[in-house]
Parts: C-alpha cells; sequence; structure tokens
C-alpha cells in the first residue's frame, strides 16, 4: 500500500510540476509579447504582425535553452552506492 501512495504522490508531484511549468510558459510569453511589441512601436513599427512572431520565436528559444542548460545537470545529485565487503571474523 505503501508504494502505491508513494507513486501517486510522485504522480501528483510531476502533475503540479507540469501545470506551473505551462502557466509560466504563457506568463512569459504574454511578458515578451508585450516587451517585444513596446520595443517596435518605440522604433516606429508599430502594429506589425511579425511582431507576435519574433517573441514567440524568443520565447520558445528561451524555454528550449533553459531545458538543455547545463545548470540543470549539475543540479542533479549524483549518489554512489558503495558495496563493502562484509568482514568476517576471520579477517
Amino acid at each position: 500500500m505503501a508504494s502505491i501512495m508513494a507513486a501517486l504522490s510522485d504522480f501528483v508531484q510531476n502533475l503540479v510540476a507540469f501545470v506551473l511549468m505551462i502557466i509560466l510558459a504563457i506568463v512569459s510569453f504574454f511578458f515578451t509579447v508585450f516587451v517585444v511589441d513596446v520595443g517596435a512601436a518605440i522604433a516606429g513599427h508599430g502594429g506589425n504582425e511579425y511582431v507576435v512572431l519574433s517573441a514567440a520565436l524568443l520565447v520558445a528559444a528561451a524555454i528550449i535553452a533553459g531545458g538543455i542548460s547545463p545548470l540543470g545537470f549539475l543540479s542533479q545529485t549524483n549518489q554512489i552506492e558503495r558495496r563493502d565487503q562484509p568482514t568476517t571474523a576471520d579477517d
């Protein structure tokens, strides 16, 4: 029963992390669209339909770069199992 609860707990944790990542990706997309739109308006390119396309490309590149960064690899704990030989009285 404990293994079922542990598996269910892991599933819920993964589901919450997935939903949170999707929400953060959407928020970052809208923020990037706002920044790119303001920058385009300042540069005199307001009303250009490619503003959303460029924002989408920037956000997608940032999400992909964040997912494959070496910091993600470094944050993993590498545990080495050490199995010592049992000692006996004859040793």
